[in-house]
């Protein structure tokens, strides 16, 4: 039976009353970021699957509609107490496609640790010779026996200090086109072979992680998909990850349909909008914002609980262009101050930079949209169709 939004938030707000925290809670970098206080969390939802409402309810679920789970997800912005990044992985690209392309026996051994977040994904795609070009991915899967040898490396591997397993592209077949030759793995992430070396960032962080993999075996049941489908699931796993950026306020938790996002109404009070000019940009800000929303709601109506499609990268790009336009300028407001690394939105303005490049850079995204819902020529490509051994590659 679909929920009112009435009942989710009656529901939402007895279930979490205790740990709920005020509007505003879930901007980037609030809450705690314990492992320990995100499972707890999870652990609080999962009962009522109200963290992947749309999963089968054996999986952690409740098999809600896609318009009763946007819902869902809107009023959870309100509740969050605590940091949800280590377990995006598994909840919004491992999970679906798992839900997709994996085995019953895959999705029963992975799905419910997923959604009560006893065990936490990465994904373990790019590398120092595939970044933009994922296809040129280069780390072998060497067929013995019923098992897989893996071997290379992995760069911008995000939670990969923490996470108990990983999606794994491979390439299986190097006489293949490269775009051809590439298969699906989960890989546990405790196995020997595996070394994980972290990567400290600008803004002090260090979710990025090199991985470094030496004749680490898995077995055939740990493929994920059929045997050369590596690039079709790389896709599909990439077009949740936008969507799922596309789809972020980025700390508008508490918007609505209607009334202002708290940041909106945090600079009103403050008396900032007096000055015409500063009102001009704030209200770009929020025209952003809001056409983002907007048109995020249509593509989850279009996707209608399918995969998601090129729409995502347009939302992408315009939750991105959101995101920085109200980020700089908080920045700005903050005079003198904000060049304090404590300053309210320090932590967003550091990381804007590097969201048009996540998940895809925004040329990336621009060639999905031109080819794939414009109807634009591709752009041309020599190596294409030719093996993936004879092409060159730096040493």
């Amino acid at each position: 039976m679909s929920l009112s939004v009435e009942q989710i938030h009656v529901e939402l707000a007895d279930l979490l009353e205790t740990r709920a925290a005020s509007s505003g809670s879930t901007v980037l970098g609030a809450g705690s970021d314990d492992l320990e206080a995100g499972r707890r969390y999870l652990e609080d939802l999962v009962g009522g699957g109200w963290m992947v409402p749309e999963w089968p309810s054996v999986h952690g679920g409740r098999d809600a509609a896609p318009a009763e789970a946007a819902l869902i997800a809107e009023a959870l912005g309100r509740y969050q107490t605590a940091d949800l990044y280590p377990y995006g992985v598994g909840i919004n690209l491992v999970g679906p496609v798992l839900l997709a392309r994996g085995t019953a026996e895959q999705q029963n051994r992975w799905l419910r640790s997923i959604a009560d977040g006893s065990e936490i994904w990465c994904q373990m795609f790019s590398e120092p010779d595939a970044g933009s070009d994922l296809a040129n991915a280069g780390m072998r899967a060497e067929r013995d026996g019923d098992e897989w040898v893996l071997n290379g490396s992995k760069v911008w591997t995000s939670r990969g200090t923490y996470s108990t397993w990983g999606m794994c592209v491979a390439r299986t077949d190097a006489a293949l086109p490269k775009h051809r030759g590439l298969t699906m793995f989960t890989v546990d992430m405790s196995s020997p072979g595996i070394e994980v070396r972290p990567l400290e960032q600008m803004n002090g962080d260090q979710h990025f992680t090199e991985v470094f993999v030496t004749d680490v075996r898995v077995t055939d049941e740990n493929r994920l998909g059929e045997l050369g489908d590596g690039w079709g699931i790389t896709v599909e796993t990439l077009a949740h990850e936008r969507a799922t950026i596309g789809g972020r306020a980025f700390g508008g938790g508490d918007d609505s349909d209607v009334g202002l996002p708290s940041w909106l109404e945090a600079w009103r009070g403050s008396g900032h909008l007096v000055d015409p000019v500063v009102r001009q940009e704030a209200m770009r800000a929020y025209v952003l914002h809001r056409v983002n929303q907007l048109t995020t709601m249509r593509a989850t109506h279009l996707a209608g609980g399918g995969a998601p499609g090129p729409e995502g990268s347009g939302a992408k790009l315009r939750s991105v262009t959101a995101f920085k336009a109200r980020t700089y300028l908080g920045k700005n407001l903050a005079g003198a101050a904000g060049m304090l690394v404590d300053s309210p939105g320090h932590l967003g303005f550091m990381t804007a930079p590097s969201m048009s490049i996540r998940g895809g850079t925004d040329e990336v995204q621009r060639n999905i949209v031109g080819e794939r819902v414009l109807g634009l020529p591709r752009e041309p490509s020599v190596d294409r169709d030719l093996p993936y051994s004879d092409l060159k590659r730096s040493r």
